[in-house]
């Protein structure tokens, strides 16, 4: 069917959210920590009784995002700014592991199905009460949210979308650049190197005809690219349930994994010229043992764990 039934989570504040996204990147949170919030908020609502809700896919929307770092006169590279912990019985500040945070406020499209208009009125308030007092998004607390609204969207008619990417204005939405990675692949570059190719910033001198010097810098593509961790990739067999020591659950299957680094830009919603464009979701791929989110199902190269 090309009707969606969107819910808007708009304007909703967090606090502490982390902000250390990889093993290899800071800034805003992985796309995993989105998706699994909103797992997380589907099952508190069929909880409740809606036993056929499902949250299929969700576009994030970045509104606002304060970083904590500090980089100060002379400083080469930003410091994180640790939490205030309680000192001791002896006067002395406890160790504690440094931990990336950010407060941000962020909205949330989410597909959804198995309710009608009529349930809607109903999980409106439930919505509420769980992003106000049961609920965490990228394992920071919510301050406060919007009121939610259900929006019906066709996809094949572009003036629907653009009322709701006007309800996501002002803002940037983050979406998938992974086809970058995979171009430059598969002209030979490294993973990394593809990644940080596209990430550095090159700049160039040149003498004028007065013997000036002019300098120019300049990135290898136009856009606010960024590295965006995006799932998992599997470096151990799958274990049967209860056969590794101190896995936190023994009736799950357990494996190692690695997080799954690649590129992604922020766009204005408004740039966008339909939903899918939007839309991220989970995606499965058995043969190289990765756990993925992603906006379409297209073939992934694999060469390392920093990868495509």
């Amino acid at each position: 069917m090309s009707i969606m039934r969107i819910l808007l989570l708009p304007h909703i504040k967090i606090l502490n959210a982390n902000a250390l996204s990889s093993p290899y990147s800071i800034g805003f949170p992985a796309m995993t920590a989105w998706l699994g919030a909103v797992h997380a908020l589907q099952r508190k609502l069929v909880a409740t009784g809606f036993d056929d809700l499902v949250f299929k896919q969700v576009g994030v929307v970045c509104h606002h995002i304060d970083l904590q770092t500090y980089k100060g006169r002379g400083d080469y590279v930003y410091s994180i700014i640790g939490t205030g912990n309680p000192l001791d019985k002896d006067g002395n500040r406890p160790a504690f592991n440094e931990e990336a945070r950010c407060h941000l406020e962020v909205s949330l499209a989410i597909e959804t199905s198995g309710i009608d208009k009529d349930d809607e009125e109903e999980v409106k308030p439930l919505l509420q009460n769980f992003l106000h007092s049961q609920l965490k998004m990228a394992g920071g607390d919510i301050v406060s949210a919007s009121n939610p609204e259900f929006i019906k969207v066709d996809q094949n008619d572009a003036q629907e979308f653009r009322k709701l990417a006007r309800k996501l204005m002002p803002g940037f939405a983050l979406i998938e650049r992974r086809e970058l990675m995979l171009e430059a692949m598969q002209q030979g570059q490294d993973a990394v190197d593809a990644l940080l190719d596209y990430l550095s910033i090159k700049n160039q001198s040149e003498i004028d005809e007065d013997g000036n010097v002019n300098w120019t810098s300049k990135r290898k593509t136009s856009g606010w690219l960024v590295p965006i961790a995006t799932g998992f990739q599997g470096i151990s067999p799958l274990a049967e349930p209860g056969q590794t020591l101190n896995q936190r659950d023994p009736s799950t299957p357990h494996r190692f994994a690695e997080a799954v680094v690649t590129l992604g830009e922020f766009i204005m919603p408004y740039r966008l010229r339909s939903l899918d464009e939007l839309m991220w979701h989970y995606h499965y791929d058995e043969p190289n043992n990765l756990y993925l989110c992603q906006q379409s199902p297209r073939p992934v190269v694999i060469q390392n764990t920093l990868t495509a």
